[in-house]
């Protein structure tokens, strides 16, 4: 829907959620020589100004990344994303949020490639011009003005047989979470060893909660991680968390999130209804912990606020 600006979300805690284990996954890719493809079906403007017009009518990065930057022994799963964070911001501040294309193009190696679907008429726009701004070769970052949700049929599976797929639309339309879901089954049929990554809200709208039990009845491995930040308000409306669902992922970010989840909790917690689960369809190594959906854990009171945007911490 072309109403939808994710600059008025920014660095909230859904991008805290989604971006860091993003950031993790691509870290994880990199491990081997092997060339990978990043497709992203839902691409957003790229890069966001945390000072502008868009994420300063809003001010939700005050609630997500805000909090991190003086928050104390970041998990290492955290620390990542904040260094990412940082890499587009040498003055030391934090004015700009690089979004999911962003974050992947820094990570990227030469012969990686990235593939992004954007219809919004304006940020598409944004988006090339993203691109040409961080200096992203025509060879390796192409952009399809097209529905990610058809569009990636015909990019899977990627020649490298490597990849990851980011699947986040803004579910505005209710039908997105009919499509992410065919989506990723079809997907599987062409690309059954593809990372799948996909991002959702916790809203109040039944269909979401039908999405996430369906993706895990899929027939395949997955980890799904959600963090609550706060109670769903009286009136149905509003985001109190979002949820992370990872097709195929790296077998170290299990152990990762089991780190960073509860941290992120206390951070980002904006009441006592703050909680986050873990859950897997992968046995646990032998001698690990088993305990795939931890007791939620909640604090009474939120932290205060971050006082400035600063990337590194002091």
């Amino acid at each position: 829907m072309f109403s939808y600006r994710h600059a008025f979300h920014a660095g909230n805690h859904a991008d805290v959620l989604k971006h860091a284990i993003l950031v993790q996954i691509l870290d994880y890719f990199n491990r081997k020589d092997t060339p990978y493809w990043v497709i992203d079906t839902h691409a957003g403007a790229g890069l966001y100004a945390l000072d502008g017009e868009w994420a300063g009518q809003s001010g939700e990065v005050v609630d997500g990344l805000d909090r991190l930057l003086d928050a104390p022994q970041p998990p290492e799963l955290v620390a990542r994303y904040l260094r990412a964070v940082q890499d587009f911001n040498p003055d030391g501040v934090a004015n700009r949020y690089p979004g999911s294309p962003a974050l992947a193009l820094h990570a990227l190696r030469p012969h990686d490639k990235l593939r992004l679907f954007e219809l919004h008429p304006t940020e598409i726009e944004v988006l090339e011009s993203t691109l040409r701004q961080l200096g992203a070769p025509r060879r390796q970052a192409a952009i399809a003005r097209e529905d990610g949700f058809g569009g990636l049929k015909r990019l899977l599976p990627p020649p490298t047989r490597r990849g990851i797929v980011l699947i986040d639309p803004s579910y505005e339309d209710k039908r997105d979470y009919r499509h992410t879901l065919q989506a990723v089954r079809d997907g599987l049929e062409r690309f059954a060893s593809g990372c799948f990554a996909i991002w959702y809200p916790l809203v109040q709208r039944v269909q979401a909660h039908e999405m996430a039990r369906a993706l895990e009845r899929l027939p395949v491995e997955w980890l799904h991680a959600t963090l609550t930040v706060r109670k769903p308000s009286a009136d149905g409306l509003g985001l109190h968390g979002s949820g992370m669902f990872i097709v195929n992922p790296p077998w170290t970010l299990h152990e990762e999130l089991r780190a960073a989840l509860p941290w992120l909790e206390k951070i980002l917690a904006q009441d006592e209804h703050a909680r986050h689960t873990l859950e897997t369809s992968a046995r646990p190594a032998a001698g690990s912990p088993a305990a795939a959906r931890p007791r939620p854990q909640s604090q009474d009171r939120a932290p205060a606020r971050a006082q400035k945007r600063s990337p590194s911490r002091k």
